[in-house]
């Protein structure tokens, strides 16, 4: 089974810049998009041989999520259940027999740190909520979670240290997360790999010298990771400032 996972960064833009023809080339079973600043018809989007499920947030042209699938799932979950933490459209859960797929966009701690907390708050809600799905089968997540976990996972770490994406809180959190029972699948493949990126910031033409950050992922739990057969990131594609990044699982 093949999975992607891609901030669009506005769907409707990425739309203009070849996402369609990216799509089909890459030929996911599931395919998951963040970021998608859409509301409820303000698009018509037909892909033949998906059905798709959207979950989109209260504020127009702002987060959102949804996932193309090519098989019918047993249940969806919009949001974690929590008034707090479900009005930006950042989670959205697709049941199958022998897994969860989980989309998410991690919110963004932003200029100053100013959400910080809130984003603390909400990665604690959010790893009780992955605990309890895999507590009933095993999860597959995958998204922006805006951190980048290690050094090796960005470009110029040491100038870096105290912006959002990779403070130590947020990088805690990740760890912890992992440490609860999951696995970052490119690690677990690649785990000397450098210069490998999934996000690279528009200001700086920074896409242009490889200056980036991975921030995007795929997470299995730990007793997936025998069926990881390959995960990978598609910095060759364009359309976002963000590539997809894939997983195959050997089932």
């Amino acid at each position: 089974m093949r999975f992607i996972s891609w901030n669009v960064n506005g769907l409707r833009a990425c739309l203009k810049k070849g996402f369609e023809e990216s799509f089909r080339a890459l030929d996911a079973d599931f395919f998951c998009l963040q970021e998608t600043k859409l509301q409820a018809g303000q698009l018509a989007l037909a892909l033949p041989g998906y059905e798709t499920y959207w979950n989109y947030a209260e504020k127009k042209g702002y987060s959102g999520t949804a996932i193309f699938t090519r098989r019918t799932p047993l249940s969806v979950r919009y949001g974690l259940g929590l008034e707090e933490h479900d009005r930006e459209g950042r989670v959205l859960t697709l049941e199958y027999p022998a897994f969860w797929l989980v989309c998410v966009y991690t919110p963004n701690s932003q200029d100053g740190l100013r959400r910080l907390v809130y984003r603390m708050e909400g990665e604690d809600a959010f790893r009780g909520y992955l605990l309890g799905l895999d507590g009933e089968k095993p999860v597959v997540l995958c998204g922006d979670l805006n951190v980048a976990h290690q050094e090796i996972d960005l470009k110029n770490p040491e100038s870096n240290r105290m912006n959002p994406g990779f403070t130590q809180q947020e990088r805690d959190k990740l760890t912890e997360l992992l440490a609860a029972g999951f696995t970052d699948t490119f690690r677990y493949l690649h785990p000397e790999a450098r210069d490998a990126y999934s996000w690279w910031s528009y200001r700086t033409a920074a896409r242009d010298r490889n200056a980036g950050w991975r921030i995007d992922y795929f997470l299995v739990s730990h007793r997936l990771r025998e069926r990881v057969a390959e995960a990978f990131l598609c910095p060759e594609v364009f359309g976002s400032d963000h590539c997809p990044v894939g997983l195959e699982l050997a089932w």
